[in-house]
């Protein structure tokens, strides 16, 4: 039997894998659950969320840049997936020419997360101890490269502080660790770690955008205290290059419409993100800027991969 191109009018026929290059359990995850519900509601196919794990994102995306291009593979995109380019000199993809952006979901901000067992209580308490106790300091982050990393790297620069990263494969196990006070602190989505810091158990000591978030309006924004520093994840659905228009697009018009969904739109706010609803080509111009802006923190600071 001959293969035939995906037609949108008939798209889908049959079930959607939705890889996740992060655990279960984790803020991205539950973001892309969110979204893939809405979409099997919306189509009537079921979209299965396959969590991949690993090498900072790229074994899923590269799995998807393998996969047929016909809508039936997806990739749930994060910041951490389009910083490979920058992190490994032996990719056997390209981000930008290999993945065809569907839409853009959310941004992201993370937040600066302590431990009971940390006696700083706030942001300036938390530098000053950096300061006087350099590196010895325990912060948490979702693997190495990740924006995760990145945003850690990027407050010790322009805090002038020094504390030991840790790495994890994904926000899941490193919270189980803060939790259970194995690390100090950790920095990663909000979404992650939310409910912990509603039920008293985590103590948000600042968020990472340039200003305060609705969701932990008790949390200052790290510029406060550090003037032009901003960090935040995007997420989104991306596709294997070469997947027809028609079917992107028409993955774009769902995603929007459930961006625009009362019930939809309060669960996703309620984990501190930014709803960014837009066409295929505004993700792209989006991933680009990111992509140019981390890329620089990576060679300043000189990451590679583990």
């Amino acid at each position: 039997m001959s293969s035939r191109p995906a037609s949108a009018a008939a798209y889908p026929e049959r079930p959607v894998r939705v890889l996740l290059g992060f655990p279960a359990g984790g803020g991205a995850d539950l973001l892309t659950r969110i979204v893939c519900d809405w979409l099997q509601r919306r189509l009537g196919q079921t979209f299965v969320v396959e969590n991949r794990p690993g090498a900072a994102t790229n074994l899923a995306t590269e799995a998807v840049v393998r996969a047929p291009a016909d809508g039936y593979t997806l990739l749930a995109t994060t910041t951490s997936n389009l910083l490979n380019g920058a992190l490994y000199d032996d990719l056997r993809y390209d981000f930008i020419r290999d993945i065809a952006p569907v839409a853009s979901v959310s941004m992201q901000p993370l937040a600066l997360t302590v431990g009971p067992h940390v006696q700083a209580r706030t942001l300036a308490a938390f530098i000053a101890e950096a300061k006087a106790r350099p590196g010895k300091l325990n912060v948490g982050h979702s693997g190495t490269g990740t924006i995760s990393h990145l945003a850690g790297e990027a407050l010790k620069l322009q805090a002038g502080i020094d504390f030991l990263t840790v790495p994890y494969r994904g926000a899941a196990p490193m919270m189980t660790d803060l939790l259970g006070g194995r690390i100090d602190a950790a920095i990663d989505n909000i979404a992650g770690g939310i409910e912990h810091i509603r039920a008293g158990r985590l103590r948000a000591l600042a968020v990472t955008t340039a200003t305060r978030n609705e969701a932990l309006p008790d949390a200052p924004a790290l510029a406060e205290a550090v003037p032009g520093y901003e960090a935040y994840a995007i997420a989104g659905f991306a596709a294997p290059a070469g997947t027809p228009a028609d079917v992107i697009h028409k993955l774009n018009a769902e995603i929007n419409a459930g961006l625009a969904d009362a019930a939809v739109k309060d669960r996703l706010s309620s984990l501190g993100v930014t709803l960014l609803p837009g066409a295929p080509d505004d993700f792209a111009k989006r991933i680009a800027l990111e992509t140019e802006k981390w890329a620089r923190v990576i060679k300043r600071v000189g990451i590679k991969p583990n």
